[in-house]
């Protein structure tokens, strides 16, 4: 197909704070061949997620950030259009991340088929995973849930943030999530289950958090940051665990913000208080995918998993629906619908 066109949105220029539409390239190319051992697909959903912000920085990371030119990282569900590898033929599902665009190369080692009969093939990119997995790892491995605790996580209605409640709740906590504004406060209690919502765009919201939480807060799942945590700090418990999932609230700044330096305060009560503090990649914890798939779906079987989706039509409408992101203006796992 090298012949055909491919669509692609690239890094055109790195964002100095928050990113701006020039900082994107909508261009096309040949539609590649595969090489040995490689798959071509064509992609069907998309995933935007607010980890990609950071791979837009030149700066050291977890991960290599994209290269001016390069297409914009992303994971993405496609069909096989052509594969040398006797692992894939064409029409199958593969999960993989081969970026924003409309097909995609990929070594067939790094993909994983997707069954169409077991769940509908986007939430490969949502509850049954990257996001569904962050959660489940994080949660468990890190907040370690114990029936009566009180969690609390901010991004409450996201795919991490969502998940993470539900499956807290089965654990048997109180969960209390964050969000922002009433809609999405209603839908945490009447959709996803949780027992207390709390607007974080109210006045006075760090008043409301703290009736929220009168036995204190034993978990706190962080996705936000900013304003969020100087709220959530003064209510944690001895002993509280905290996993560091993101910091969205911080990842455009382009300074430290203004006010004293609170880093004595916080490394005085993580010792008085023994706070566990521990930052996470998913990967960190690759091997309990198995675990993940098997519990996350007999929980989505049983109904006591839900998941919301938020859906862009139209590759070159990522990059707008990617900086809404970062603002929190999607309602759900968000997913561009390229095919």
């Amino acid at each position: 197909m090298s012949d055909a066109e491919n669509r692609r949105i690239v890094l055109a220029s790195r964002p100095h704070g928050e990113p701006v539409a020039e900082n994107f390239r909508l261009e096309t190319a040949p539609v590649p061949s595969p090489s040995e051992g490689q798959v071509l697909a064509r992609t069907l959903w998309l995933s935007l997620d607010p980890y990609m912000r950071g791979r837009m920085n030149a700066g050291k990371s977890y991960a290599k950030p994209v290269e001016i030119g390069d297409v914009m990282e992303g994971g993405a569900v496609g069909e096989v259009i052509s594969s040398t590898s006797d692992r894939f033929k064409p029409g199958d599902i593969v999960l993989g991340h081969w970026g924003w665009q409309e097909y995609g190369l990929a070594d067939a080692s790094l993909l994983r088929k997707v069954d169409p009969a077991e769940a509908p093939i986007q939430t490969a990119l949502g509850v049954l995973g990257m996001p569904g997995m962050t959660a489940y790892t994080g949660l468990l491995n890190i907040g370690q849930p114990k029936e009566g605790e009180t969690l609390v996580v901010a991004a409450a209605t996201g795919p991490v943030g969502a998940t993470v409640g539900q499956i807290a709740k089965i654990k048997g906590c109180r969960t209390v999530g964050i969000a922002g504004g009433p809609e999405k406060c209603r839908a945490l209690i009447e959709e996803f289950g949780f027992d207390v919502a709390v607007d974080h765009r109210a006045p006075d919201f760090p008043e409301q958090l703290k009736a929220a939480c009168p036995d204190g807060i034993d978990i706190y799942f962080e996705n936000v940051g900013g304003d969020v945590w100087t709220a959530v700090f003064p209510l944690l418990n001895d002993f509280a665990r905290i996993p560091v999932c993101g910091r969205v609230a911080n990842y455009s700044d382009t300074e430290l913000p203004p006010g004293p330096d609170r880093t004595p305060q916080l490394f005085g009560a993580i010792l008085t208080k023994r706070f566990r503090i521990q930052g996470f990649i998913v990967r960190d914890f690759a091997s309990q995918a198995k675990d993940f798939y098997r519990e996350a779906g007999a929980w989505i079987r049983e109904g006591r998993i839900k998941y919301r989706e938020d859906v862009v039509e139209g590759l070159e409408n990522a990059p707008e629906a990617f900086m809404g992101l970062l603002k929190g203006r999607n309602f759900g796992k968000l997913l561009v619908k390229v095919r």
